[in-house]
């Protein structure tokens, strides 16, 4: 099985392979566990910053009685959070996961918990965003009242984008080990959150808050009579401007979310119409995504099994005959047609498996049956039995020749030829005949099997055997002489007539010399 060659099995170059080493997917997951925590703050922090300084002027933080808030409150807070976020947050979110990083199979518990390990770490970003709200506030607000509607508005609007963007990051990093929790396969594991949520949320976190933060500034500028039109102005200015970034921020990755495997499944349906049906995507999506993943697999799993079933059904019964019975619903009984008839009977069967080993009589028959199998698909025939050490083919059924006769007749020659050369401890007798058969599907609803039926069938047998004589000449009917094209009966010889086991008439014996050093003798040239 293979993952389809893309930027990678993941998404992104940045999470590896499928294929890496447990030690490297760790240093990297913790890596970009602590990278995605601390981007989060890091914008959150310049989000609020801007907006106390710039974005909401008045009223102003930068009192002089609130040095000791700015410069040792606030900054000891924010290294604390930044630090334990860290610390804390990626330890328990590791520790947790030791199975994904050691190469284990996680139990459903486990599974669980990695599927929900972006909300953990998001939880976790709140309650810290929530408590600064909360320390920030009674700090500003005991010496200045005016303060707290400034402070919890843009605390509250800081920490909201932070957890939006922190869960995207933190899930965009963890895909590596939902992939082994989503292949876990366990019942009752379900997805922590639905496409349509993601999106929302996503909308609502990047630019709804920004908007309504832009409402509530113009509603606390009508009650303060300080508030001049430039501050107004100001402050609607910056927050349009952190909406903008924040929701195209937002919006970004969580179209990447999406983009990745679709791009997954579209990359990987490209080679299925290629016909490489041995390529899988790997299932990291707990929305309906992965679904759409998931799906993709079941699909190609069961493309591959009906590949193999017809590969097989055309081994067992021959191409043309699968073809047809899956273009169309097979039916019991068949349609006459004139076909020629090659009958391949091997000589001395029973004396060759008397005085070899089994094993290597198998393979010997198996030579002889490629060869057969070989010369008779080159002329467009179907081998219909294989009746012990004997080949039965059929030249213009189910696929119809403009001249079956040549194609048997030629075929047979080439069989001689090729005996004589590549497996020259063994020897056939080759008979050919051409005439009326009922060609079809015969035996019972349940099982039955296509076949050809009629006089020449056991014409081409009795020829069969009276080329035991000469092996070195497959035999004809003159049926299938008169029949062929002028070309190939120059090929053949009248010998006599012969009134043949079983036959109530006699029948015009035509044979092929054959010289196995140059394909052909004298008289077929």
């Amino acid at each position: 099985m293979r993952f389809p060659g893309q930027e990678s099995d993941f998404g992104s170059v940045l999470l590896g392979s499928a294929t890496e080493t447990p030690r490297r997917q760790r240093i990297r997951i913790q890596l970009l566990i602590t990278v995605s925590v601390l981007t989060a703050n890091a914008i959150g922090a310049g989000i609020a910053i801007l907006l106390v300084v710039v974005g909401i002027p008045e009223p102003s933080v930068l009192q002089p009685e609130l040095w000791w808030v700015n410069y040792i409150a606030v900054p000891v807070y924010v290294a604390f959070a930044f630090c334990f976020g860290w610390a804390f947050g990626t330890a328990r979110v590791l520790r947790h996961l030791r199975w994904a990083l050691r190469d284990e199979q996680p139990t459903p518990d486990e599974a669980r918990w990695a599927l929900r390990a972006p909300w953990v770490l998001t939880r976790m970003q709140l309650m810290l965003w929530f408590i600064a709200g909360v320390f920030f506030t009674l700090c500003y607000g005991i010496p200045d009242p005016e303060l707290i509607p400034k402070i919890a508005l843009v605390v509250g609007l800081s920490g909201a984008v932070v957890s939006a963007i922190s869960y995207l990051l933190v899930e965009f990093a963890l895909r590596p080990v939902a992939a082994q929790a989503l292949e876990a396969g366990y019942p009752g594991i379900k997805r922590r959150s639905g496409l349509r949520t993601r999106v929302m949320l996503s909308w609502v976190l990047g630019s709804g808050i920004p908007i309504v933060g832009t409402m509530l500034v113009a509603f606390f500028s009508v009650l303060r009579d300080t508030t001049t039109k430039t501050d107004v102005f100001v402050a609607v200015t910056v927050l349009g401007v952190i909406g903008l970034f924040t929701g195209f921020l937002l919006n970004y990755l969580s179209i990447s979310a999406i983009k990745a495997p679709v791009g997954s499944v579209r990359q990987a349906m490209t080679r299925v119409s290629a016909g490489d049906n041995d390529v899988r995507v790997v299932v990291y999506d707990g929305t309906e995504l992965g679904d759409l993943q998931r799906g993709f697999n079941l699909m190609v799993t069961g493309l591959e099994e009906r590949e193999r079933m017809r590969d097989l059904f055309g081994r067992h019964v021959g191409r043309d005959v699968a073809e047809a019975a899956l273009a169309q619903n097979p039916e019991l009984g068949g349609a006459e047609r004139f076909v020629g008839i090659v009958f391949v009977d091997v000589i001395g069967s029973t004396a060759i498996a008397a005085s070899r080993p089994p094993d290597e009589v198998v393979a010997l028959l198996n030579k002889f049956f490629a060869v057969v199998v070989s010369a008779v698909e080159s002329h467009s025939g179907l081998v219909n039995k294989f009746q012990g050490d004997a080949v039965l083919a059929a030249f213009g059924a189910p696929l119809e020749l403009d001249d079956p006769a040549s194609a048997a007749l030629s075929t047979a020659r080439e069989i001689s030829v090729r005996l004589a050369g590549e497996i020259p401890e063994l020897s056939a007798g080759i008979g050919v005949a051409y005439g009326s058969v009922v060609a079809g599907n015969v035996g019972a609803i349940q099982r039955f099997e296509y076949t050809v039926i009629g006089d020449a069938v056991n014409e081409s047998a009795r020829l069969s055997e009276f080329a035991k004589q000469d092996p070195s000449r497959p035999v004809a009917s003159g049926r299938a002489i008169s029949s062929a094209t002028d070309s190939e009966a120059g090929h053949w010889s009248r010998v006599e007539s012969v009134l043949l086991r079983g036959r109530s008439e006699r029948t015009e014996i035509y044979v092929a010399a054959v010289d196995t050093d140059h394909h052909t003798s004298p008289v077929m040239r």
